[in-house]
This record gives structure tokens, sequence and C-alpha cells, in this order.
């Protein structure tokens, strides 16, 4: 009988044949798995506040899968956008997200699609979050027609319903989502909106300035201060004369975040979403998170930091590595499961890449296209006054 057993365990494991390629079988049943498992999580440090998120977290398996999914998809995608830059197939700014993939997954679990979330010019996991393919943030960053704008906005400029991009100059974005955050307040729309920014931006006066609007006026904002520790190149205790970004706030309150931690950061943001949504006003989280490139593809991120702090915080603290030992450790899932994710998304990735390579660039007749929303075609001066465009809706 122990024979029988291991000749169909071996059989399964085998995988089968079909049009040639070698399918992959889990030897697992759903059952076998733990469909949902409690989690303790990293207490936040509070500021003007009594009570603060749980310090448990509930994951089913589903949702666990999910998030693994997206942050590995995410990571690779920022792995694949390296080399193209490095090929000199995209060009100009490019900032990349390696290392913080479980803020944007954590936020967008702790929000509804119909909110509102605005962020700095490191934008390529939240513009996926909010809906847009691999393909057109590929074919984006390469310039080509089929990008989410056109091939128009490249890295730092991308947009999606709800979703106010990509912002290249520091900090703009912040008087921006305490706008967007009146017009829900305005509109009675019971919706909040997400302003992101980082440690970098965390002493310009116009973030001070949109804080105080907010407060007064009591606006659904959840302001968010990603802390990876640098500023292009200058450390946060180099740059602040107070790193306790989650108190600058001052009269506003405020959450310290484990911002490696997609469950942290989910139940974080959902505690921040109802604070909002209760009438309130404003709330200040500071996600303490990490990059694992330089500032910049221009940027080589070993000038201000060792190797040697990069790789214990990949070792230790690394998103995607912490969720997988999670499901894999409380029977959730097994590694061949994640093995197969993770072949499914290499393949995706070097689908969309070949897309963003392949695809046309844009005609010149399209350049001066949607400057403004529905209206008549209107002429565009070009670089002088006898060079014509057309612009269309």
């Amino acid at each position: 009988m122990q024979n029988m057993l291991t000749f169909i365990s071996n059989v399964l494991r085998g995988g089968a044949s079909k049009n040639g390629s070698r399918l992959v079988v889990s030897t697992r049943s759903y059952a076998d798995f733990t469909p949902q498992a409690s989690f303790d999580i990293k207490k936040c440090e509070l500021h003007r506040l009594d009570q603060g998120p749980p310090t448990q977290a509930v994951l089913t398996r589903e949702q666990g899968l999910k998030y693994y999914r997206t942050m590995q998809t995410m990571r690779r995608m920022e792995l694949k956008a390296d080399q193209l830059y490095k090929q000199k197939i995209i060009r100009g700014f490019c900032h990349l997200y390696d290392g913080q993939e479980a803020c944007a997954v954590g936020i967008e679990a702790g929000i509804n699609p119909n909110d509102h979330l605005i962020t700095a010019y490191r934008a390529h996991g939240y513009t996926y979050m909010r809906g847009v393919s691999v393909k057109e943030i590929l074919a984006e960053l390469t310039g080509r027609r089929g990008g989410v704008v056109k091939g128009k906005g490249g890295s730092m400029h991308m947009y999606a319903k709800h979703f106010y991009g990509g912002n290249g100059i520091v900090g703009a974005q912040v008087p921006l989502g305490a706008g967007v955050a009146l017009a829900c307040q305005y509109k009675c729309s019971n919706e909040v909106c997400v302003t992101l920014y980082g440690d970098g931006a965390a002493n310009q006066g116009q973030i001070f300035e949109s804080f105080n609007m907010a407060a007064l006026w009591k606006l659904p904002c959840i302001f968010i201060c990603e802390n990876n520790k640098y500023g292009m190149g200058t450390s946060v205790e180099r740059a602040s004369a107070s790193t306790d970004y989650f108190k600058r706030g001052d009269f506003i309150p405020g959450l310290k975040v484990d911002g490696m931690d997609v469950l942290t950061v989910r139940e974080a943001t959902k505690f921040a979403a109802d604070y909002c949504r209760s009438g309130k006003g404003p709330i200040l989280m500071e996600l303490e998170t990490y990059r694992y490139h330089g500032h910049s593809m221009s940027d080589p991120g070993v000038s201000y930091r060792t190797r040697e702090e990069i790789q214990e915080v990949r070792s230790k603290s690394d998103p995607i590595s912490m969720l997988k030992d999670r499901m894999i450790s409380n029977n959730m899932a097994s590694l061949e499961e994640i093995k197969e994710i993770d072949v499914e998304i290499r393949k995706e990735i070097e689908e969309a890449a070949q897309f963003a390579t392949s695809d046309p660039e844009p005609p010149l007749e399209e350049l001066c296209n949607h400057i403004f929303y529905n209206e008549p075609p209107m002429e565009v001066r070009g670089t002088n006054p006898w060079s014509k465009l057309k612009s269309v809706s």
C-alpha cells in the first residue's frame, strides 16, 4: 500500500504533458491548506491618539496568495525596468520601487477602489496597484504608443482612474492631494485621498501649508511619508532635525508603521481611513521602509550606504520573503505553489517587455493631443511661430 502511494505521489510530482510542455501539478489539494490564520504584527507608535491599529491581523489564504503575487509582480517589473534602462531602451528619469512593495500593496488593501491616491515620482508600483497592467507600464517607460499615457508621460507621469500620478516636482503632489480630499468632502462622497511623499520632501514648506489647511477644514486626507531612510543620497539623520515624521503634523494625529510588513501597513491604513471617514479630519502615517536600488537609475546607491547594509535589510526584512515564510510555516501555501506563481510572473513580465520593445512610438501628429479634456480640436504653436500642431481631446 505504501509503495502504491509513493508511486502515485511521484507521478503527480512528475507532472503531465500538454502541448509538449511540462505541467507542474500540486500534490496537495486546497483542503490540505489552512484557510485562515492570525498573526502578531508590530505595534504602531502613536501621536495624539489614544488608541491605534490592532496588533493582530487576520490573513486568509486567498489574500496571502494575492498579496504575494502582486508584490512579486511589482518586484519583477522593476527589475525588468532596470535591465531595459541599462540596455538604453528606457531613457530619462527612472525611480524604482523594489524593497518598498509592502507599502503600496498594504495601502491598497486598506482602502476602497473608489478612494483616491496621489504620489511622487517613484510611482510604478502605485500605478500597477490602481489597475494599470505591467504591459502598459513598461510600454510607457519605453515611450511607446501602447503605454498607459500613450508614451508621452514616461516613468514619473502615469495616471489611472482615481490615481493622479506620478508627480515630478518634489513635494508638489501634497497640496494637490489635499485638494482632492477637499473635493471628496465637498461632494459628500465618503471617500478619502491618500497623499504620499518621501522623507526627502518632508521638510518642504508646502507640505506644512497643506497640513494646516487640511486640519482647519477637517479634510479626509491620509498623509503618508514613505521613509526609505535616504533622500537622494542624504540620510534622514543628516537632513532632518527631527526624524519622527509621524509627529511632524503637530496638531494632526500620527502613526509610525513598519512599512516592510504588508499586514501592518494594511491594518494601519484601514485605521487611518476609518478615522478620516468619521469626520475627524486628516491623519499622518510614517511608513518605515527601504529601497534596494539607488534614488534613481543614475545613482548606484552604494556611495552613501554600504552593500552590507542593503544585504542585511534583504535578508532580515524583505517584505516578499516575510509574507512567503509566514504562509509556508503556517501551512497556508506550499513551496511548490509559490514557485508556480513565480514562473507565471516571469512569463508575464517577459511578454510585457516584448510588447514594450516592439510597440511603435507615438507619431509626431499626436504630440499635442489631450491638452484639454472634451474640447474641440485646436492649434498649438510648435517650437517656432510658423510651426503648427493640432491638439485633439
